[in-house]
């Protein structure tokens, strides 16, 4: 908290709180390894309701972390990409899997 009561920005907390929610890594992951439309990114994150992903997918492009390209709207088809933005993540992904490698024993990265 600051000293006027209000809590203060901490920008590691925000980009945690939106990283780990769920399914988000999963898209983002899917989409570093190139563009995709919905029903093939949802096959790809495998498990996520469609309206969950919608939602999620509305969230990260709110956040201008992916664009979504509507290229057909009978039938609808929607297509999506990482911004720049969402694609430095891969940075913070390769840091967060280097750290795990090295200080996590494999035994403690496979019980839950």
């Amino acid at each position: 908290m600051s000293n006027d009561g209000h809590a203060s920005f901490c920008p590691v907390h925000r980009a945690i709180g939106i990283l780990q929610e769920k399914w988000v890594m999963h898209i983002i992951r899917s989409l570093l390894h190139g563009d995709k439309g919905f029903n093939e990114l949802s096959r790809s994150v495998g498990g996520c309701n469609p309206a969950t992903l919608a939602q999620r997918l509305d969230h990260l492009e709110k956040l201008g972390l992916i664009s979504k390209t509507v290229t057909s709207v009978m039938p609808p088809r929607t297509h999506y990409a990482l911004t720049a933005s969402g694609r430095e993540l891969q940075t913070v992904i390769d840091a967060v899997d280097g750290w795990a490698r090295t200080y996590l024993p494999e035994e403690a990265v496979l019980q839950p």
